[in-house]
């Protein structure tokens, strides 16, 4: 079969000096930034006071700058006339707290760096929301970005344009980062941006064929998810708190589930991620160490999901009960084995980076073991006696999964476990029997 050649492969070396070069750009420049800072940095040095002496305070004095130094500055000017490195600049300055302070208490300054979403150039963009990233996450200036955004409504179409459309995978992840920001840090502009595509009814046609697109927050936030799935796991994991995030609300649970598309196709998302993709029986444990935070927010949504009355229909038709109990118990099982600390690893000869990164696993662990079991304890309590027949028989329930989960569950839902206990009696006695003396508190 014709084709094109394939490129020819790189030695180890050149491999390292391409990294290395890509490393040191502006943004998608060629310009470097050890350059571009060395610049800047004897310009600093020429200025400094100490340098300079007038004979007044109110005298100005001229600076002779030698003919090298005037050609770099020269071409750090033509540089700048580049929207995306003077944004990139910024937010490399804005690392520094100071200068993001003075940035940020600059509200023409803050609009114009805003007004850069509504670019079309994705490393503009990724260059604007790195930047827009990092002044959310300084705590003295953060309400200052919200009221900002909050002031210009047309910042929720250009984002969630970003998200149902682009395939680079490195602004997805930054957008998504920033809106996953933005709601975590204020309730209110979540719960505006959740209203701002239902106000306009699902079977209303658009009277103007011109009239702008009107965009919906879930429909967006999944389409973001889906081309990140394979590509990246992090950005997976950001979009999927996001939508964590807006099942905290109720208005965001309705966005999902009253919206019958959004909700199939968010459940059928999620469910397949659940149960088919992440912590598989032919993983090894630990992969969930890597997938934790991932799966907290997917098992998250899909219970609220599960839980909504005005989902139960299609819930129904997908018989989804077992290989979610299936998918439940095993990352229950595996949430014990990391959490069995290996004998050897006395916490006194741990740095305090590692005790912290250590503390932080574990607290990701409890946080999906407590949704794990919420989850499960609704699922138990709706099992009918057909459907738990078909689990003995397909290998969805077993005594060792049943036992796995009463661990987990008893005592905080102990109602659920005795539900499910007295069902089971009637599909198997000696496999309930078993488990009641196995389990003694148990009254059924």
């Amino acid at each position: 079969m014709d084709r094109n050649p394939s490129p020819p492969l790189l030695s180890w070396d050149e491999e390292k000096d391409e990294e290395v070069a890509r490393g040191d750009c502006i943004g998608s420049t060629v310009y470097s930034k050890h350059w571009l800072f060395g610049v800047l940095g004897g310009l600093l040095q020429i200025i400094n006071p100490e340098n300079t002496k007038s004979s007044s305070d109110d005298e100005e004095q001229q600076i002779e700058l030698d003919e090298e130094m005037e050609n770099e500055i020269c071409r750090v000017w033509d540089m700048s006339m580049d929207e995306e490195i003077c944004v990139g600049i910024l937010g490399n300055m804005a690392c520094f707290q100071e200068i993001c302070i003075s940035i940020s208490n600059d509200k023409n300054l803050g609009q114009v760096l805003l007004y850069c979403l509504y670019d079309s150039d994705p490393p503009t963009l990724l260059e604007t929301s790195r930047l827009l990233l990092t002044c959310l996450s300084r705590t003295e200036v953060a309400s200052v970005w919200v009221e900002m955004i909050r002031e210009l409504p047309a910042i929720y179409d250009s984002i969630c344009f970003i998200m149902s459309s682009s395939t680079n995978v490195d602004l997805l992840v930054k957008v998504g980062e920033v809106v996953d920001k933005l709601f975590d840090l204020d309730e209110k502009l979540m719960l505006e941006w959740i209203r701002n595509g239902a106000a306009q009814p699902l079977d209303q046609p658009q009277q103007d064929s011109e009239e702008r697109p009107v965009f919906r927050i879930v429909p967006c936030i999944l389409e973001a998810a889906k081309q990140l799935r394979s590509e990246n796991l992090e950005g997976l994991d950001v979009y999927m708190h996001i939508l964590q995030l807006l099942t905290t609300v109720d208005d965001g649970i309705q966005a999902i589930v009253q919206c019958p598309d959004a909700g199939k196709d968010t459940w059928s998302l999620l469910f397949d991620l659940g149960c088919h993709e992440f912590c598989q029986s032919d993983d090894p444990p630990i992969i969930l160490q890597e997938q934790k935070t991932v799966l907290a927010s997917v098992f998250s949504v899909l219970s609220a999901i599960y839980a909504s009355q005005a989902a139960q229909e299609y819930l129904k038709i997908e018989k989804v009960d077992l290989p979610l109990i299936d998918s439940l118990t095993r990352v229950l099982q595996n949430v014990e084995r990391c959490q069995k600390k290996p004998e050897n690893s006395a916490e006194s000869n741990t740095d305090e980076t590692k005790k912290s990164d250590l503390m932080r696993d574990e607290l990701h662990l409890k946080i999906l073991k407590d949704i794990s079991c919420e989850f499960l304890s609704n699922i138990f309590q709706a099992l009918t006696k057909e459907t738990m027949a078909q689990g003995l028989k397909e290998g969805h329930l077993s005594k060792q999964k049943c036992s796995c989960a009463f661990q987990n569950l008893l005592p905080l839902y102990s109602p659920a476990v005795e539900d499910f206990l007295k069902i089971l009696h009637e599909v198997d006695k000696t496999l309930a029997d078993d488990l009641e003396k196995s389990f003694p508190s148990l009254k059924v």
